[in-house]
């Protein structure tokens, strides 16, 4: 029998549409390639920190009791993730890490020996200074994971769909 191109896949999710489309595209991989699939959320600690610094979110002394809501939220989540049907004959191991989210993503990768990452091409913090100047996740996961990176862009909206939007937004 002929090895398999992919036997474990990595897909990092941020929760956005664009993410959650690139785990279902990691879904059918691995259900093709029977590969073990592995979930990882990466809890950005240096956007926390700047939003802590600002002011934003909370008082700086509280940021243990803002890493352990943020981790009980990416926990819930994934479970949500995981609930679907479709995930039903693959086996799925799920990460949630703390730190730089492509930093993360690209060591997770290589400790873990992954052959695939599938990630969003985008994700929920779009339009930040950062990704101006220094590029996007994916971008950075592309040039740095040491394996393919599949980048999964959010399908188009249906014909109908799209025309119902234009008619609400006209009239």
């Amino acid at each position: 029998m002929a090895e398999s191109l992919f036997t474990k896949i990595l897909v990092p999710v941020d929760f956005s549409p664009c993410s959650e489309e690139a785990f279902r595209v990691a879904l059918a991989l691995a259900k093709t390639f029977q590969a073990e699939l592995l979930l990882l959320h990466v809890i950005d600690t240096s956007a926390l920190a700047t939003f802590n610094q600002l002011g934003l979110l909370a008082v700086p002394s509280d940021a243990q009791g803002q890493k352990r809501r943020l981790r009980h939220h990416a926990r819930l989540n994934v479970r949500q993730l995981l609930e679907s049907e479709s995930t039903k004959g693959v086996t799925v191991t799920r990460m949630v890490l703390e730190g730089g989210p492509f930093v993360e993503i690209a060591k997770t990768a290589r400790m873990e020996k992954v052959d695939l990452v599938v990630m969003g091409s985008y994700g929920g913090r779009s339009g930040n200074v950062d990704k101006i100047f220094f590029g996007s996740t994916a971008e950075k996961v592309v040039r740095t994971a040491g394996c393919p990176v599949l980048t999964v862009p959010l399908p188009p909206k249906p014909k109908r769909q799209l025309e119902n939007t234009l008619k609400g937004r006209c009239a």
